[in-house]
């Protein structure tokens, strides 16, 4: 299922988005507001398909509802995370690197990119709105992936954030919980939220959008996820490289036995 206006009006409800938290990034001189602000471009273009469709079934409102818990849940708990803290080291980086002038280029770099790769993602939402025969197995099968990752990217995020806020951790490697057998269980379940929104798409004949759970999980392998968080972390901490070497970087997993009982 697939509409080219109802998609493209995504598109500019996103870029939309986009232009107004560029002016308040100006203000603030603080583009990491862009992290609160990846998951509402999903809400507000899911919103878009929905009010824009011409006929709306059951998958339409469930999947609405599953990205609004989804997208809410994420934002806030971003916003909290980063509150006070000023730029993140990622957008300093960045920053550093093309200026003169970032404040203007930021528009294009920052915001408006990530505007449209939102954009590409959402396919799914479209065509599992747009889609309005029965539920089927499939939907229950993608309400289980979602649930999955959900948890995985809930219950990871919190744990994580416990173990940062006790001052005896400080400096320790967060290796309990769901990080004790992935390095990162909140990217995991990132990737199985997109696999499940995927899901849902299918069922409803949206093969095609299988470009957005690929992008997504190569995204979060590759670019902005795993490759970008571990480039130089066992650099500045060396303790993270024993982490490394025991624990799955993406897929859950029983830890590896250390190198040093490898020979025992």
């Amino acid at each position: 299922m697939f509409d080219l206006g109802l998609y493209l009006a995504g598109l500019g409800a996103a870029l939309v988005m986009g232009l107004g938290a560029w002016l308040v990034s100006l203000k603030l001189n603080d583009v990491s507001i862009v992290d609160s602000l990846w998951s509402l471009f999903f809400l507000l273009m899911a919103a878009v398909f929905l009010l824009g469709a011409a006929e709306v079934g059951e998958r339409a409102y469930l999947v609405f509802f599953l990205v609004t818990l989804w997208a809410v849940r994420l934002s806030v708990f971003i916003t909290k995370r980063n509150w006070g803290h000023g730029e993140d080291r990622r957008y300093q980086a960045i920053r550093a690197e093309n200026e003169p002038g970032f404040r203007w280029k930021s528009l294009y770099i920052v915001f408006g990119l990530q505007a449209i790769l939102a954009w590409i993602i959402a396919l799914p939402l479209l065509a599992a709105t747009l889609g309005t025969n029965p539920l089927g197995w499939l939907d229950y099968a993608a309400l289980s992936f979602w649930l999955v990752g959900l948890f995985f990217e809930a219950v990871g995020d919190q744990q994580l954030a416990d173990f940062k806020a006790r001052p005896e951790n400080t400096g320790k490697v967060m290796d309990q919980g769901l990080w004790h057998y992935t390095r990162h269980p909140n990217y995991f379940g990132e990737a199985c939220i997109w696999w499940g929104y995927f899901l849902f798409a299918l069922a409803a004949g949206g093969w095609w959008t299988i470009v957005s759970p690929v992008l997504m999980t190569f995204l979060l392998l590759r670019v902005s996820g795993v490759a970008l968080l571990e480039k130089d972390i066992g650099e500045r901490r060396p303790a993270y490289r024993d982490y490394i070497a025991r624990t799955n970087a993406f897929f859950p997993g029983p830890p590896r036995r250390a190198r040093s009982d490898s020979n025992l």
